[in-house]
């Protein structure tokens, strides 16, 4: 029989809104994030929230930079369920996010000559 419960908290059923958006451990994640991609107003509670908040961008390297840092926590967040489930490991936010970190450095840096790269870096690392 296959769990229907969050891996991360238990609490809930799992969805992609609550994996991704509404659990406490994605939230933690996504807290990290926003330090470097300026948060939005109110915590996303549905997929169409964070759609929005990637569009809003002030800038179109703000844009960028969220739609980046969006599909690396996703794919992130994804691997630990998948880690959770299958091997029984668990690893903290702060390893998680370390993982997001270094992603994203190497993609920007793979980048750096593209003219919307450019500025990444320096938004990233505030």
């Amino acid at each position: 029989m296959v769990a229907t419960d969050c891996p991360f908290c238990s609490s809930d059923v799992e969805t992609r809104d609550h994996l991704f958006l509404k659990c406490e451990y994605g939230q933690d994640v996504w807290s990290e994030v926003f330090i470097r991609c300026q948060p939005p107003m109110l915590s996303f509670t549905d997929w169409s929230e964070l759609l929005s908040w990637i569009l809003s961008a002030a800038t179109p390297e703000l844009k960028l930079l969220r739609k980046l840092a969006t599909q690396v926590v996703i794919f992130h967040l994804w691997k630990q369920r998948n880690n959770l489930i299958h091997n029984h490991t668990s690893l903290s936010v702060s390893s998680i996010f370390h993982c997001i970190d270094k992603e994203l450095r190497n993609i920007i840096s793979a980048r750096k000559g593209r003219k919307q790269f450019r500025s990444l870096m320096s938004m990233w690392l505030r």
